[in-house]
Parts: C-alpha cells; structure tokens; sequence
C-alpha cells in the first residue's frame, strides 16, 4: 500500500504519523489513528458538518482560519498546517473554550450529536471575527454555520452562541508558538512531497514535472470531489498530486481587464474576488455550498471536474472566462489559453492532454454597460446541488442589445453557452417583446433530462421563467424572489 508520514501542528506541538495510506481522510486518521472521536461522521460527503475541523496556514505575521470538513478532506492534504479538532478547544485547566461556553449558556447543544461541528465553526469564527475586536453579527453567524446541519432544528440557539462568545473572558492562541513550529516543518528534507504516491509540488515548475512523469496520477486541490469518490465509491489511486500548495497557484493576479485566479486558490477567496469586482454576485456566492466546502475547494478544481451542475461554470461562461493549460515538453513550458465552455467535450470529459494542468482562470474585469445576474434554482435554498443554474451577461446600448452571453448548467452533459438564445437578442431592443421571444428559443435550446432534483420540463419552464426575472430586474424590480421580500410584521 502506498503510504507516507504526515506533518502537523496540534496543540502547539509538531505532530509526525508514519505511514499514511494517501487516501486516507482526515476523519479517518482523527477517529482511528489517533482516537479523537470528539469529531463525528455524519454524511461521509461533507453535507452536514458533523465532521468539521478547523486548520490553518501561514498569512503573513498571522495565521488564516478555515473550518474545513474531515470527512471528505485527504489527510496528506493538511501537512505542514496547523488543526483544531473539538477536543482541542478547552484550555489545559480544562475550562471550555468561549465557543463551548456560548453554547452550553445558549442551550444550542441539544441531540449532541451535530454539536462539536458546530463548536468548530464557531471557534472559526471566534479566531476571524471575535479575536480581532470584531462582534459578529446575525448574518454573519448564519454564513459561518451554513455548512453545519442540525437535525433537532434548533438553529436558534445555536446562532445566538455565535453572537454571545464575545460575552467571554477573551482566549487567544498562540500564534507564535504555531509560526515558529510551522517555519521548523518548512525547513525539513521535502523529498517525499514530490517522490512518493502522494505527490505535493511546490512551485508550478515541479507540478508540470510531475504530472508530465504521471500523467495517470490523481489531481487533487481541495478533494471536494475526490474525496467523495474516496468515501462513496471506494476509490484507490496509485498515485496523487496535490496542487493546493502550488505558490503559483494560490494567487490571484489582478489586470487592466481581467483577473486572473490560479487553479489553487479556494472557492472562498476566489468569489471574494470576483464579488470585489461584481458586488451583485454576493448572494449566489454565499449559495455555492456550505463555508467548510467553499474553504477546502477551488475555483479550479470546479472548473476541471466539469459537473453538468457545477455552480461556477454557468456564471464564469456568461463572463466570457478563459483558461489557462499548461504542461511541461522536452523541458519547456507550453500553455496554451482557450474559451471556458470549449474545455468540455462529454460528461466529465475534456480537451486537456494526459500531461496538461489547468493552471488559470481568466476573468474579465466588469464593464459600465454589462448588465450581469446568476440564477441558481435548488430544493434546499443553501448548501445543496443546482437544479438549474443560468448566468446571463447583456451589453445594451441606447436600448438595443449589442452582446449577450448565456451559461447555463443542469441541462445538457456538460456546462454549455446558449448561442442560439444569444443570437436571438443580439441586434434586438430590449424589449417584453424580443424577451418573450428569447425565453421560447432558450427553452427549445437544450432537451435536459429527468433525474431526483427537477424533471425534464420543470428545467426548460425554469430556464426561460430566469430570463422573464433578469428582464424585471433590468427594469428596475426588486422585488422578484422570496429571499428579497420581508414577512409581514417582520424586517428585512
């Protein structure tokens, strides 16, 4: 079996386990290698967040919070971090940490069973906001648990911990004592992080050497999708390269015209990035999955697995992104740019050769005469898989449509552009008229099949119902969703 040593910090104090299969998951190692069986398995698919753990890197003089799920998270993953499971919360006398406090004095534990998930993505928050002189707010609260299930459905309590932990004596971790161990960690021998199965590149060089030696190797960024291969289909990989650590890739480089987000770069600062540029995209952002699973996965790895239903896809088509390939041949770097939608040729299929990486996203720089909006229908609000998602960017001027571009998800076996819908705006007034018009053409466009989120004609109807919402928002409705409207009696 192809295993290999694991590097952390917990509790201030380098961890090393020998012999790690490199699949691995964080859960397993925590409940069987090391016994901690405060942190529980729930879904096994990083849904619920029973299993939640919070690590953290580098930033600068500092160190980044992220609650992350274990269960789906390889543990080779995390080397070189540090990691905070529920047992490490408490201080050596045994006092709660102020996130196990908040929830005893809250009542926010109930059945129990959900409750050290919770405490971690409280203690996430509590290092992000509450250590910084920052009082979380509701909404906040809600955005920091939307990865976190509770089955009793007491979500009441529980947001109201969030917002009392600040009510406490202040706890701070030692932060130096991390940093320095973590300088210590970076300076070991890093041979095994490109020679064994488990393969851990460092720098964009190295990973187009490696790939180019193992083309048949399993890539992995924030094993969002991998690891669910791992926990519910019982894949075994001979080998695995890990890009996450990829200086290169962790970056997002800003143009005159465009950004560009490196394959590495987690969903979560990937749509702080994009909404920086775009503010209206905050919602859909905050929609794309649960927090822990934003903060494992990357915009690059959504956009490589190609899912019919990935969320990104659709908004990045209607953009006009572009990505970045990339490989090593006979000792040169060769990359070679193409149109997002182009990459995909079948069902989780693509263009890239055996020995190519997709290395960058480029994304177009908002613009004075875009009109952009993305649409994600699904049965749950947050936290759950597309039914349809519709990204729709038009250009008008002086009431005429000079450019559109549509990405649509959930209708075909791959993301795809609505080009005969585009070319029926295009030239057009922007009218009820020509919208009517186009939402008949958008609906024939693609035949979507039938499965368990939405049938074959509730996604057509859905599709063109989108482009009729788009249509009032441009004219200036606010009003055309339930997440905008206030009970009555109550606020916003």
């Amino acid at each position: 079996m192809n295993t290999r040593s694991l590097r952390f910090i917990r509790r201030g104090q380098i961890v090393t386990l020998q012999d790690i299969p490199l699949t691995r998951t964080l859960l397993e190692v925590l409940r069987e290698d090391m016994h901690c069986t405060g942190t529980k398995e729930g879904c096994g698919e990083g849904d619920c967040g029973a299993c939640s753990v919070v690590v953290a890197e580098a930033d600068g003089n500092g160190l980044k919070y992220s609650t992350i799920n274990s269960c789906i998270r390889l543990a080779h993953s995390i080397d070189g971090m540090a990691l905070w499971t529920v047992e490490d919360l408490a201080d050596s006398h045994g006092q709660p940490h102020p996130a196990q406090e908040a929830l005893v004095q809250c009542h926010g534990s109930q059945c129990g069973f959900c409750t050290p998930g919770f405490a971690m993505s409280l203690f996430g928050m509590y290092q992000n906001h509450t250590c910084k002189g920052e009082a979380i707010s509701r909404e906040q609260a809600q955005h920091g648990l939307s990865g976190n299930l509770c089955r009793c459905t007491g979500y009441r309590p529980i947001l109201d911990a969030a917002q009392s932990m600040q009510a406490f004596p202040l706890r701070q971790v030692d932060e130096a004592t991390i940093l320095s161990n973590m300088k210590l960690l970076a300076l070991a021998p890093q041979e095994q992080e490109i020679a064994s199965a488990y393969m851990s590149p460092r720098t964009l060089r190295q990973l187009l050497q490696v790939r180019a030696r193992h083309p048949e190797a399993q890539l992995v960024a924030g094993c969002t999708d991998v690891g669910l291969w791992v926990t519910k289909m019982h894949m075994q990989f001979e080998g695995v390269i890990d890009i996450s650590q990829v200086a290169e890739l962790r970056r997002i480089e800003q143009y005159p015209h465009h950004m560009a987000i490196g394959a590495a770069v987690t969903l979560t600062d990937a749509f702080a990035a994009m909404v920086a540029d775009r503010a209206q995209l905050l919602s859909f952002a905050n929609r794309f999955a649960g927090m822990p699973v934003r903060n494992s996965g990357t915009l690059g790895g959504n956009v490589a697995n190609g899912s019919p239903i990935g969320d990104s896809m659709p908004l990045l088509i209607s953009l006009g992104a572009s990505v970045v390939l990339m490989s090593e041949r006979n000792g040169r770097v060769v990359s070679r740019e193409i149109p997002l939608e182009t990459l995909y040729t079948g069902y989780r299929k693509n263009v890239m050769a055996s020995d190519e990486i997709l290395a960058w996203i480029k994304v177009p720089k908002a613009t004075a005469v875009e009109f952009v909006r993305v649409y994600k229908i699904s049965k749950r609000f947050e936290d759950d898989i597309s039914a349809v998602c519709l990204g729709i960017n038009l250009h008008l001027d002086a009431g005429v449509v000079r450019s559109a571009s549509l990405g649509v998800g959930g209708v075909a076996a791959t993301p795809v552009r609505a080009r005969q819908t585009e070319a029926s705006l295009v030239g057009q007034p922007w009218s009820e008229a020509t919208v009517k018009s186009a939402m008949r053409t958008l609906r024939a466009e693609f035949t979507p099949i039938s499965d368990m989120r939405a049938s074959s004609d509730y996604r057509s109807k859905v599709l063109g119902n989108l482009l009729q919402r788009y249509w009032l928002e441009s004219q200036g409705q606010q009003h055309v969703d339930l997440q905008a409207m206030a009970v009555e009696g109550t606020t916003a």
